[in-house]
């Protein structure tokens, strides 16, 4: 683990909230000089604290008003590889997570879809045909909140 100060720990909430933020921006938020912001914000980069940014869409305004959390446990796990459900998975464009996890169920899938009937058709035709799949559990998210995590 590496050690941080107080000072990178606000470079990290900040840029955790807008990771669109440059290093003269974050300077002046924190009263630091630009080139001593940038050392800082390469520093976390280069010990892979930060591990990259990356665009969070509204999926909503894009047209996918419904959010479902899936529990998904395979029938018969010697049958089917584990990569092979994967890849499988991978490849339908309204998952959007696929979390191998412990406990009841096997993965845990984040899928948008346009609505509760579009949901339906997804799950039907493209997750229940999948190999391997034994029993699904669904959950609709009705709200979210974004927390940006230990810092």
């Amino acid at each position: 683990m590496t050690p941080l100060d107080d000072l990178d720990r606000k470079i990290l909430k900040a840029l955790a909230a807008d990771a669109s933020l440059s290093a003269s921006t974050l300077s002046r938020r924190l009263g630091l000089s630009q080139p001593a912001t940038w050392r800082r914000m390469r520093r976390l980069q280069d010990e892979g604290i930060i591990a990259g940014r990356r665009l969070v869409l509204d999926a909503e305004k894009l047209g996918f008003g419904v959010t479902v959390f899936l529990g998904i446990k395979l029938a018969a796990k010697g049958r089917v590889s584990l990569e092979d459900f994967e890849r499988a998975v991978t490849s339908i464009r309204e998952v959007q997570t696929v979390e191998h996890v412990l406990g009841l169920y096997d993965y845990r899938l984040r899928v948008v879809a346009r609505d509760l009937a579009d949901f339906e058709r997804v799950l039907r035709r493209r997750i229940m045909t999948l190999p391997g799949v034994g029993n699904v559990e669904a959950n609709v998210l009705l709200s979210e909140e974004r927390r940006p995590g230990p810092i």
